[in-house]
């Protein structure tokens, strides 16, 4: 049998014989060091040992065969194919290997404090309850081990032997029938991370006792390629200890930092100690599994900049749990900063990391979220959540779905809540942030959902100052009682709003207008179309379908009915082609005339993006464009005159009218378009000045 030397000459110093031992491979490597060994190690200046070696109450034991030649066992071929594809397909990233081997380590150590606590009688002699962790450079070696439960033979041969116990054949006999061998459609079968070592380590050695009375210690060994072996060894601590003897390549995970830096990345809420080289490795604690009670300000803070990788502090803390209706563990925060270009892209990667029983599953989890909330950032644990074999892909299925409905309504009504009760910060969370909730509208497939975030828009409104937004639930609660509908007044700015012609209609009977400055506001209002069973519609809208008639009898200084039918007849000729029809409004008072179309928001966004498209001629017989002119005007009764007296300047005025209208509407493309004949006009109107 190999052997080596390890020199204990420096150990004279605390009464011990100078002297060189020749040690067998398998006693090396099961020999142990307890933490306070190490510290009068160092204490004393020893040096020379063995780095690599595991923490115990005796700082050496010599776990020897106990009997014979090791036995040696074969996997069966389909276990074969599936240690395979877990050592060379089934995970993306060869570190988290570490992950995989840790989460046992530590369901182990759970499994152990269970047992204790149901009264099973066990062998507790020495245990820490700890992982501990140690690299090898020289030897190229990473050793993890547990104080937990430990293994018997037979549990060594069931849970290491065989990837899977029942179903393996069935289920390769499928894929070779299927004609595919892709490691994802395995997904959710087995529970295979400890063979994730295999994708490192050329050889793998288990060195494990169980922690049931008189229980012996084994160690199973094999370098993945199809059989493997179990011999008796005296001096093995109960739990587990794995060798990973790595290959070459793989050698950086004998290196202490790059394994700190894993544990920090994939396991640093894992509830038992993680030791390397024996410092911990894990400090942070898991703030979703404490009570939101207990949790300060300070911890959020740096919690937040942990699980963001930020460098500002959270804006809005949502901390909650739930069991029902699924199991939940949430802490998600809003950044304090504004969302940058990147940002607002769709593609950008989720900031919300998947836990599951404190151990990361997906570091950006897409699928926990809606798109929507992506400038969310921080932690969701679930233990019911569906997971592939490797933990890296999520099942796309009726429970991730109902777990993304769960999270989302949530953060609807904590922000909903901060709406009514922190107003201030909440309007400064909406100028930054509104854009993610109106593209939730525009994305959202059901008029419920598009209601529920609805609850979160806020616009400037005609009830209130400059400045100061309402929400649409409280301009529900302010309609009049014979008020159906909800208005708004889509415009670049509240100066032009207030200044428009569509606007005086409604502000004379003193009814609520919400103005939108941006183009994708309408469109937003548009998608969503109710609110609470009732019609959110443009003010352009509302006056087309107005039923209101001019009273000429009595409307002072009014044309005639006569001499309005006379003059709306003229303007159909003059305007042919780009009018389809005139009509009188009373809804006008301080301007002359307006034009309308059927779905003045969709006409809008059309002019914005297709009308280049459309040769000038097809335009207007798609848009349908309708002039209400208002009869009290000056200008419209000083352009009756003119029919008769100039009839080329009456012609070229009611074509400018037309044209600012169309401005006024926003349905031209061009603005600069409307000029064409103003010279020919000013000069016509100035001949006799």
């Amino acid at each position: 049998m190999a052997a080596r030397v390890l020199n204990l000459a420096c150990l004279s110093r605390v009464g011990l014989r100078s002297q060189h031992i020749r040690l067998p491979r398998r006693t090396l490597a099961a020999l142990t060091f307890t933490p306070k060994t190490l510290q009068n190690e160092r204490a004393l200046g020893v040096s020379g040992l063995y780095r690599g070696l595991h923490t115990s109450p005796r700082w050496a034991q010599e776990a020897a065969k106990t009997s014979g030649d090791p036995q040696s066992y074969e996997f069966q071929a389909e276990t074969r194919m599936l240690l395979d594809i877990v050592a060379k397909s089934l995970y993306s990233e060869k570190e988290v290997f570490i992950r995989e081997l840790i989460s046992n380590a530590s369901d182990a150590i759970e499994k152990a404090r269970y047992l204790a606590l149901q009264g099973t009688q066990m062998d507790s002699s020495e245990a820490d309850m700890k992982i501990h962790i140690t690299t090898d450079k020289y030897d190229k070696t990473f050793t993890i081990q547990d104080s937990g439960l430990g293994m018997t033979k037979e549990e060594l041969i069931e849970n290491l032997g065989t990837i899977a116990r029942s179903g393996s054949k069935m289920f390769i006999k499928e894929l070779q029938e299927a004609g595919t061998t892709d490691p994802q459609s395995i997904i959710g079968q087995f529970g295979v991370g400890f063979y994730s070592a295999f994708m490192v380590a050329e050889k793998v050695e288990v060195y494990s006792r169980s922690r049931l009375p008189n229980s012996v210690g084994f160690c199973w060994a094999s370098d993945g390629c199809g059989k493997y072996t179990i011999e008796e060894c005296e001096g093995v601590e109960p739990g587990t200890k794995i060798v990973c003897h790595l290959k070459i390549a793989d050698r950086e995970y004998a290196d202490e930092q790059t394994v700190k830096d894993v544990i920090k990345k994939y396991s640093s809420f894992i509830s038992a100690p993680i030791e390397v080289n024996g410092e911990q490795a894990n400090n942070i604690q898991p703030l979703w599994l404490m009570d939101p009670k207990e949790v300060s300000p300070e911890q959020h803070d740096e919690f937040y900049r942990f699980v963001g990788s930020a460098y500002d502090k959270p804006r809005f803390v949502l901390h909650y749990r739930t069991d029902a209706p699924i199991d939940l563990r949430c802490v998600l925060y809003v950044p304090e900063g504004k969302p940058g270009l990147f940002d607002l892209n769709r593609e950008k990667d989720s900031s919300v990391s998947l836990y599951c029983r404190r151990v990361l599953i997906m570091n950006k989890a897409e699928n926990v979220l809606p798109k929507w909330l992506r400038f969310m950032k921080g932690v969701v644990d679930s233990e019911d959540i569906p997971l592939n074999l490797s933990r890296e892909l999520l099942q796309d299925s009726a429970l991730i779905r109902k777990l993304r409905t769960v999270i989302q309504n949530r953060v609807i009504r904590f922000l909903f809540d901060k709406s009514r009760k922190d107003t201030e910060n909440y309007n400064k969370f909406f100028t930054d942030y509104g854009i993610f909730i109106k593209e939730g509208i525009l994305s959202a497939q059901e008029q419920l959902e598009k209601e529920e975030m609805a609850k979160l828009l806020m616009y400037d409104s005609s009830a209130k100052p400059v400045g100061e937004k309402v929400t649409l639930p409280e301009y529900i609660s302010r309609m009049q009682d014979d008020q159906k509908d909800i208005y708004y007044l889509a415009t670049p700015s509240r100066e032009l709003a207030e200044s428009s012609p569509y606007f005086e209609a409604l502000k004379k009977k003193n009814v609520e207008v919400l103005f939108c400055y941006e183009p994708y506001d309408e469109v937003v209002l548009m998608q969503l179309r109710e609110f609470t069973d009732r019609k959110i519609i443009s003010v352009e809208k509302q006056m087309r379908q107005s039923k209101e008639s001019v009273d000429f009898d009595t409307s002072e200084g009014s044309l005639r009915r006569s001499e309005a039918n006379e003059l709306m007849d003229w303007l159909k000729t003059v305007l042919a082609g780009r009018c389809w029809s005139v009509k009188a409004t009373p809804s006008l008072e301080s301007h002359p005339c307006v034009v309308t179309v059927e779905e003045m928001g969709a006409a809008r966004h059309f002019v914005r993006t297709q009308f280049s498209q459309i040769p000038e001629e097809s335009r207007y017989s798609l848009l349908q464009p309708q002039l209400e002119i208002n009869p009290s005007h000056p200008i419209i009764t000083k352009l009756n005159d003119l029919r008769t007296s100039n009839p080329r300047l009456a012609e070229l005025i009611a074509k400018q009218l037309f044209s600012n209208a169309m401005v006024v509407a926003g349905l031209v493309e061009d603005p600069r378009t409307v000029l064409t004949t103003m010279n020919e006009l000013l000069q016509l109107a100035l001949e006799k000045h």
